[in-house]
């Protein structure tokens, strides 16, 4: 994936979470903006993960991203 698009996502005002999904299908949650950083270059992304380790990763290797905190809403009956 192009970095742009994770790049446009991390810096949206308002911020909302996101998971980045990776080639190998690791999920990454981004809960906040300071959770994540990405190279100057761009090739690479930093991800902070909540046992507060970080995973260094290809920007090529995202494979999707998606808006919200990667649990499945149900729907609430009236």
């Amino acid at each position: 994936m192009r970095i742009d698009e994770p790049r446009r996502i991390h810096r949206a005002q308002p911020f909302e979470p996101f998971v980045i999904r990776v080639a190998d299908g690791r999920e990454y949650l981004v809960k906040h903006p300071e959770l994540m950083l990405i190279s100057p270059s761009g090739r690479k992304v930093v991800v902070f993960t909540p046992d507060d380790v970080l995973d260094i990763v290809d920007a090529m290797m995202i494979t999707s991203i998606h808006l919200g905190d990667g649990r499945k809403r149900t729907r609430r009956s009236k």
